[in-house]
């Protein structure tokens, strides 16, 4: 049962209220008033040029989203390249591609309509529409003006969204404010919808059902709407551009012959002037489960409709998850700073917390939903939360193996109680491994082990949402085809080479999972299916640029299943050559987002082979050069971010130091377009978060890369052992010349090895770097680069 206070709430959630954590010159400091935290936390930013980053109110992977909704391209509901808003809904997804994602049953407020005569009011969402300014954005905070006369402020918990409309700019005769709700998504995905008006106290009630944004079948939703602040005046129906008050009730059904948009209506409540303040207050529930818990989680959440109250339990819940980290910021700029702290709270923006939510099953364990997508955030989300976060990590991952337990496979994407679409390989199986490499706690391992054998033996019938296509013949030609031959399953038959690599580390890691729980034979079976990358490796072939040698041999290369070799040019969907072609689409060619010149370095597990296969160290260090500074590198693309770190492998550590660099700022700043491409899901926060830590983590391993950190120090609190892991710069220069590292020590050992273990976040100690101006021989032997498969 939901309690009653919001002390309660967040108490349940896990979220404990704490005293301000601040900021001095020194960085994070809970004693210190000086500054807060959270005046380092942007939310704009990444808001424009298609970052699609949410920028609304939420709590740390809250279910209850709400923000300003803008017409164009409103993926997470608020644009900052737009220049209308039609509504105000409540629940959001953040830096998301492809169509807009939930966005659904959105208020809208008249201040009053022309000649007090409803039919004159707009009612439609591109007539209704309003021009805004001025947004605000804070964590667990949102305001925006529009030129309606309305000010929108909004704040949440974790299963509702509390509104504040001021109508102190309205210059009407009469203000009498209409509030709306349009039975509508952002997606206009609608198929079925109901709203419903109490005329005594303006409640509004309903629900629709809906389709998710990447993924197959369909949800319902429920909300529930209250207010305080002014006296009801009259209530009524809309739909299309006309309005009434002589019904209470409205049911939405499509016919297959209208478009989503000509089937836009809704409930409203009419309101005499406010009371006090001029101002309005609209309290929102949601649910996926019935109208009356719509109800009951607004009514136990936010009882008192205490606005300022919520807005500051939402943001101590912000300041106790962030406050696992703390720098020591002196001589670091403010926009660094920000950076930093805005990439850390986007990625713990999802996967959202819908437990207590799912209709689907009965369970007692926890239910997280929004992986949209692993693909994008088995590199570097969930690697920063098990650093940060490790209690919320266990959660998501017990949630990804209870979804196995009910629905027969691991997700690579979920939405809205969706199965999502599989981008690539089974990647919740490197997760899975990588959270038993690092002891994350609580995890039934023996059904984790189930579930990731599975994924790699039996293919599903339709791996387009989940599994993997291709079993048969990666399991005895030991690579995915071209035009494959599969009729056991149903899927897109592309990407076979970015398949066949992701499906090889894929099995590496449950390699790994086999040799920790002594499964001997399977550990030998995977270890072995972990080397098809081989397979659609061709040493001779050769890359030009505008009919110019690039000088490298040696590519990835599709293959048919009579093993002879296909042909896609090397530097194909990259910024070169037909970047936007290779999509998840039936023409979407042999890589996923990306050249077959990115894709030929992702060996994660065996990065000794790889290197040996293309020539050595020196010719390693000349190619993986030329992808950085050639353009044909995207950094907005997940498969970037270990590029930039790959350096150490060949024992130039203080090449990935000064690579990263070369993105941070550029690429990654505090502008609102201050993030390459779409923020997927907090993937580009983290990158710029974990790069500025100094600590680049393996996805899928127990290993570090060390870099020096963007600032002199920075200390990881792990909440699971309370122990602390402190990174420190001795000779520090803000002016980053001074980046590369000359000796370390760990607690005053000598540490020559490049890379670093999980053991030193769960142990805690200090790891201290003396930097210099120039590259130093320090990680560059054989014994100090990071393992990899063959030795």
């Amino acid at each position: 049962m939901a309690p009653a206070s919001l002390a309660g709430l967040f108490g349940a959630l896990g979220l404990t209220a704490l005293a301000s954590a601040s900021v001095t010159k020194r960085g994070l400091d809970n004693s210190s008033k000086d500054h807060d935290i959270l005046d380092f936390v942007d939310p704009l930013i990444g808001t424009s040029n298609g970052g699609h980053s949410f920028a609304g109110a939420t709590l740390p992977f809250g279910m209850a989203k709400a923000v300003a909704d803008t017409l164009g391209e409103n993926q997470a509901g608020f644009a900052y390249d737009t220049q209308y808003v039609s509504g105000f809904s409540h629940m959001h997804d953040s830096g998301t591609g492809g169509s807009p994602s939930l966005g659904n049953f959105p208020l809208f407020v008249h201040p009053s309509c022309p000649s007090d005569d409803l039919d004159q009011c707009t009612w439609q969402q591109s007539a209704r529409a309003s021009a805004w300014s001025s947004p605000q954005a804070r964590p667990g905070y949102f305001s925006i003006s529009l030129a309606n006369g309305v000010l929108a402020e909004m704040t949440v918990t974790n299963r509702s969204a509390l509104y504040r409309f001021t109508f102190g700019n309205v210059t009407s005769e009469k203000l009498s404010p209409i509030v709306l709700v349009d039975l509508m998504d952002l997606p206009q995905s609608r198929t079925n919808g109901t709203a419903s008006v109490d005329p005594s106290t303006g409640r509004l009630t309903g629900n629709g059902t809906f389709s998710p944004s990447f993924g197959i079948g369909t949800y319902d939703l429920h909300f529930c709407v209250d207010f305080r602040g002014a006296q009801v005046r009259d209530t009524g129906v809309w739909q299309n551009n006309r309005a009434g008050t002589n019904q209470t009730d409205l049911v939405l059904t499509y016919d297959g012959s209208n478009s989503a948009s000509t089937l836009s209506g809704g409930t409203f409540t009419r309101f005499n002037a406010p009371t006090a303040n001029d101002t309005l207050m609209a309290r929102v529930g949601v649910s996926f489960i019935s109208v009356n818990q719509a109800c009951s989680n607004a009514e136990n959440e936010q009882p008192e409709f205490d606005f300022p109250g919520t807005v500051q339990t939402a943001e101590n819940a912000w300041r106790d998850k962030l406050s696992a980290i703390s720098v020591d910021a002196e001589g670091t700029s403010d926009d660094l700073q920000k950076v930093f702290w805005s990439g850390i709270y986007r990625a713990m923006i999802s996967p959202q917390d819908y437990t207590g939510e799912n209709p689907l099953w009965q369970s007692d364990e926890p239910y997280y939903d929004s992986y949209y997508c692993i693909w994008d955030s088995y590199r570097g989300v969930h690697q920063l939360l098990t650093l940060a976060d490790p209690l919320s990590e266990s959660l998501m991952i017990r949630s990804l193996i209870d979804i196995y337990r009910h629905e027969g496979y691991l997700p690579d994407c979920r939405m809205s109680l969706c199965k999502g679409y599989t981008q690539g390989g089974s990647n919740a199986d490197v997760l899975l491994a990588e959270a038993l490499l690092k002891n994350v706690s609580d995890i039934d391992w023996a059904t984790a082990y189930e579930a990731v054998v599975k994924d790699a033996e039996v293919e599903p019938s339709n791996w387009n949402v989940e599994g993997r296509g291709g079993l048969e013949s990666w399991k005895t030609l030991n690579f995915i085809p071209t035009d494959d031959y599969d009729p056991y399953g149903v899927g897109l038959h592309t990407r076979s080479i970015s398949r066949t690599v992701e499906y090889a580390y894929d099995d590496y890691c449950i390699a790994e999972m086999a040799r920790i729980l002594g499964h001997e034979s399977d550990n030998e079976k995977y270890t072995q299916r972990a080397k098809n990358w081989q397979n659609m490796f061709r040493d001779d072939q050769q890359s030009t640029i505008s009919g110019v040698d690039t000088g490298f041999t040696g590519f990835l290369q599709p293959r048919y299943p009579n093993g002879t070799w296909g042909y896609q040019d090397p530097i194909f969907c990259s910024p070169l050559l037909n970047f936007d072609s290779c999509y998840l689409n039936a023409n979407g060619h042999e890589t996923y987002e990306g050249s077959a010149w990115l894709y030929s370095f992702y060996v994660p597990q065996d990065m000794a082979s790889l290197i040996t296969r293309l020539g050595g160290r020196e010719t390693f260090v000349s190619r993986l050069t030329y992808l950085h500074n050639s353009g044909l590198l995207y950094v907005g693309d997940e498969q970037a971010f270990l590029t930039v770190h790959q350096f150490h492998y060949a024992g130039r550590p203080g090449l990935s130091t000064k690579q990263a660099h070369a993105y941070i700022p550029s690429q990654f700043n505090t502008s609102v377009s201050g993030i390459p491409g779409n923020d997927d899901g907090g993937a580009m926060g983290a990158f710029a978060a974990l790069s500025m830590m100094g600590l680049f983590p393996v996805h899928g391993q127990d290993v570090y890369l060390i870099n020096p950190p963007f600032f002199k120090e920075v200390s990881i609190l792990n909440k699971a052992t309370g122990k602390t892991a402190i990174v420190r710069n001795t000779n520090f220069d803000p002016t980053y010349q001074s980046i590369y590292i000359q000796n370390a020590t760990r607690d005053g050992h000598p540490w020559t090895k490049n890379w670093i273990g999980h053991d030193f976040f769960r142990e805690g100690g200090v790891l201290e770097l003396v930097l210099g101006p120039e590259e130093s021989a320090w990680g560059a032997r054989e014994e100090d680069v990071p393992p990899s498969m063959s030795g």
